[in-house]
């Protein structure tokens, strides 16, 4: 039996396919259309999950939709009500759109499917699972527990914010829940806005730019913002918001409260927003750790999982797994509303159809996230030579060998191999990679490479079996969702006078022996590499270490800034050309820089709407 998820219309639309409880494929649609967060129905990705599976749509048996626009539709009415006469313009703008297309989603969905079929009756076959069911199936199911308490942070679904539920085998129970518009994702995403950055785009910039910040805020925002009770519940002023009613996140309250009006996206960036970055992030942190540690006491769970948007903070998972109230945690890799497309999917098998759980209790079921289309050596050649590329075919260790050799020599590398990663994170299929030893390296990447502001961290690929001997850390950390520090004896001293630098001024100053990967307070999101889910990049990282004796390089996604990451051999190519890239790896195919047509490059830097 094959069940299609679907998440859409809100933003990062994707297509899941399971089948007889195996996850076959999961793709989302920015990476076909090139629109980042691409929120349109996901026409493409569903024909990449078709065609990875084999099928046609005429033989999927259920398709399973994300969240259930009615009770959206209730809350968004309701939250105008009660503000009302405030809002009205708000209102005025987004009831038609919902009165013409969402409120009749069914409808709209059947629309779409029948576009793709003919033949395919989407009513009988649709189905529709509540928003923050979907996050914590997808969180569940996919994990390596029978049991586990499963927990999903978010922005809003139709009303949750925040929910608990309780995973036993193939049951999945909701035990309590948070209700808009009190939100943890919303608070984070209010000072993302504030501080000039896109609200479910730039959540993660500004977890990077915290550690440049001091916490001076922290205080501020208790006192004002938001009230947290010992469990970790919490309620928001929301005096001080205008997500409710407005066409922005915060007002001339918060603007007030925090001395000045909300950044402009270009605008410098200050030490008064490093410290607000500081400062929120280490709120999120308080809450997130009371929340775990009083459900730990509460349920006697040994086992966590974590979904939603918030569950995207590594530096706040990093500490739950620190602070040591849970034996073990899993976290979804797609996390945000992506994701949401695979618990759909989970949950009708599980819940709706009533299958049981398979697994071995020890790996996952994500399979390396690695769940995307992939392409044939043939199709690469094929298609890099009618992108004009020119190449040299290598096979087995002399391609593992070429590539280790470029980046011990401080090049970056394009390295595009195998299924495409499902999820915000490059894991070794469509990533840039580079030299973590380099002291130039980050600077290089930012500026050269990814066009992005220079403030932000790399994260570090190394092997699983090597990790405790690089970070205070021995676990799995397979998709970059984890954040430990730098062990002691790799990090370097700093001098009186760096120690005594602030903001942006911190940048430069190495901190270890692979300062490409070692953020301002020591720390880095790590990614460990597994022989048995990504054969080939766990090879390439160890000949690099056999090279260098350095079991760890740089690992970014392979865009620019604002671009989605590349979902073919010519987007690969295209950004190869567009950047300051040296050497490109796709399939067994290897292109230097200096060998390819210069009237091939192409203007990439301004290419794609700034994130």
């Amino acid at each position: 039996m094959i069940v299609l998820g679907l998440s859409a219309y809100y933003h990062d639309s994707a297509a899941a396919l399971v089948r007889d409880g195996v996850i076959v494929a999961a793709a989302q649609e920015e990476r076909f259309t090139r629109k980042k967060h691409d929120a349109a129905f996901p026409a493409n990705a569903i024909a990449a999950c078709l065609k990875e599976a084999g099928v046609g749509l005429v033989e999927v048996d259920h398709v399973a939709f994300y969240d259930k626009p009615f009770l959206k539709f209730e809350r968004l009415l309701e939250t105008y009500l009660s503000f009302a006469p405030r809002g009205f313009t708000s209102f005025k703008t987004a009831m038609p759109i919902w009165l013409r297309e969402k409120l009749f989603q069914k409808d709209l969905l059947a629309k779409e499917l029948k576009a793709l079929d003919g033949s395919f009756d989407a009513a009988k076959r649709l189905l529709f699972a509540e928003h923050h069911m979907s996050h914590a199936a997808s969180a569940f199911f996919p994990s390596p527990f029978q049991e586990a308490l499963v927990l999903t942070m978010d922005g809003v679904g139709e009303w949750a914010t925040s929910s608990v539920a309780i995973g036993r085998g193939s049951s999945l129970e909701v035990l309590k829940e948070i209700h808009f518009p009190h939100s943890l994702g919303l608070l984070y995403s209010a000072f993302t806005y504030y501080c000039g950055f896109k609200v479910n785009s730039g959540e993660y910039k500004l977890m990077g730019l915290a550690p440049y910040g001091e916490p001076n805020y922290v205080q501020t925002i208790r006192d004002h913002l938001i009230d947290i009770k010992a469990d970790g519940s919490f309620r928001l002023n929301l005096d001080y918001f205008d997500y409710c009613t407005g066409l922005r996140m915060t007002n001339r309250r918060f603007d007030k409260l925090f001395g000045g009006p909300a950044r402009g996206p270009e605008e410098r960036l200050t030490q008064r927003h490093m410290d607000l970055a500081a400062s929120i992030q280490a709120v999120t942190e308080e809450v997130v750790l009371r929340m775990t540690r009083a459900l730990a006491k509460e349920t006697g769970q040994k086992n966590l999982c974590l979904a939603g948007g918030v569950a995207l903070n590594c530096v706040a998972n990093g500490k739950v797994l620190k602070d040591g109230v849970f034996e073990n945690i899993w976290i979804q890799p797609a996390a945000g509303d992506a994701g949401g497309a695979l618990g759909a999917a989970l949950a009708a098998w599980h819940l709706h159809l009533g299958h049981s759980r398979q697994g071995d209790g020890k790996t996952d079921a994500m399979r390396g996230s690695y769940l995307g289309p992939a392409f044939s050596q043939d199709e690469i050649e094929a298609r890099l030579k009618a992108a004009g590329a020119h190449f040299t075919v290598y096979k087995g260790d002399a391609l593992i060998g070429a590539t280790a050799s470029a980046l011990a020599a401080g090049q970056a590398v394009g390295w595009f191999q195998g299924r495409m990663e499902f999820g915000p994170r490059a894991l070794g299929g469509r990533s840039i990679l580079g030299d973590a030893r380099s002291p130039t390296m980050q600077k290089l990447l930012n500026l050269k490479v990814k066009y992005r502001e220079s403030f932000r961290p790399f994260a570090p690929s190394v092997l699983r079996e090597e990790v405790a001997n690089w970070f205070d850390l021995d676990a799995d950390s397979p998709y970059m969702l984890l954040v430990a520090p730098v062990l002691e004896k790799h990090r370097r001293a700093m001098t009186e006078a760096e120690q005594a630098l602030f903001g942006i001024d911190k940048l430069n100053v190495p901190r270890s022996a692979i300062p490409a990967v070692t953020h301002v307070d020591y720390s880095a999101r790590i990614q460990t590499v597994h022989a048995d889910t990504n054969p080939r990049y766990h090879a390439l990282i160890a000949t690099f270490k056999e090279f260098t004796g350095c079991p760890v390089i740089v690992n970014t996604s392979f865009n620019v800034r604002g671009e989605p990451i590349v979902g073919s051999p010519e987007d690969a190519f295209r950004c190869f050309m567009g950047t300051e890239i040296e050497r490109l790896v796709v399939g067994d195919c290897f292109l230097a820089k200096e060998d390819q047509n210069p009237a091939l490059k192409v203007d990439y830097k301004d290419k794609f709407e700034l994130d």
